[in-house]
């Protein structure tokens, strides 16, 4: 076996990604590991592990192989921890290689056909003295770009039990690198802000991406109210006209995709009144470098 060590040609603003690829003696591909790099200040302490083995070379070393280069690599970085998953069920290949469960993941799903849309119009419709909401597809427009990024900061307390996470550093250019590169992959990336009437920011946000070809499940990317808004239905306001955008915008997605940890009560809360289903649980687990 032979391990080949590469590195991403062109880093994303970011995060870079390194890789590993082991091959047989005779060439042919056994398995492969991802480590992704952050680099924006908060998070420039972790990285974020992906490995996968062809079901026919499993047993033989190969998964051990990879993990092990990149977590040497990952400790040459000066990098605090490492993280791998969620993993469906748990991970007995990660647990024998020192990871621990950090967090247990609540995967959920809104099928399209089964949302009460009336219900939902109801909810979106709900009056919300002081504030309003407003959405949009792709890039922020400019004259809400600050208050938006700086609306980010409504995910650094967000429930991640024992992950090593910190908050981490937005601005204008990080934010809108983030939705040029789901244009590029050919996605497109729904918002659904609240707004203050008073003075025109942004407090709270969600978001979802739809695939390109308009078809399959769109998958929810966060949502989160700054700390001094909380607690007036804003974050089920604007899942329920989020809900809506895509069944409008979008008709042929088939349902929305969710995973929420199991100890943020509130959000997990927002959804099941939003009519979304438990699919499964996962674990993401966690090495302390």
């Amino acid at each position: 076996m032979h391990i080949t060590a590469l590195r991403e040609t062109e880093p994303g603003s970011s995060s870079y990604r390194l890789s590993w690829l082991a091959t047989a003696a005779e060439g042919h591909p056994l398995g492969v590991a991802y480590l992704r790099v952050p680099t924006v200040p908060g998070a420039d302490h972790r990285a974020e592990l992906d490995v996968s083995v062809h079901p026919a070379e499993r047993g033989h070393g190969v998964g051990t192989a990879l993990f092990e280069a990149a977590a040497a690599a990952a400790r040459k970085l000066g990098r605090r921890s490492v993280t791998a998953g969620p993993v469906a069920g748990g991970s007995p290949f990660l647990a024998a290689r020192g990871m621990r469960p950090v967090l247990n993941l609540t995967f959920a799903r809104l099928a399209m056909t089964d949302a009460d849309l009336a219900r939902l119009a109801r909810l979106a419709g709900e009056p919300h003295p002081g504030y309003r909401l407003q959405s949009w597809e792709g890039t922020v427009a400019g004259d809400l770009a600050p208050s938006f990024a700086a609306s980010r900061r409504a995910m650094d307390d967000m429930p991640m039990d024992e992950t090593d996470v910190a908050a981490e550093a937005w601005d204008v250019d990080r934010v809108r690198a983030i939705a040029a590169a789901i244009d590029r992959r050919g996605d497109v990336l729904c918002t659904v802000a609240a707004i203050r009437e008073d003075d025109g920011s942004v407090v709270g946000f969600t978001e979802l991406v739809v695939p390109g070809k308009g078809t399959g499940d769109a998958q929810h990317y966060g949502t989160g109210v700054l700390p001094e808004h909380r607690g007036r239905g804003l974050a089920r306001w604007m899942k329920a006209a989020a809900i809506l955008h895509v069944r409008q915008a979008h008709p042929d997605v088939a349902g929305l995709l969710t995973d929420t940890a199991d100890s943020n009560v509130a959000m997990r809360r927002v959804n099941d009144v939003l009519g979304y289903v438990p699919t499964h649980w996962s674990v993401l687990y966690q090495l302390d470098l």
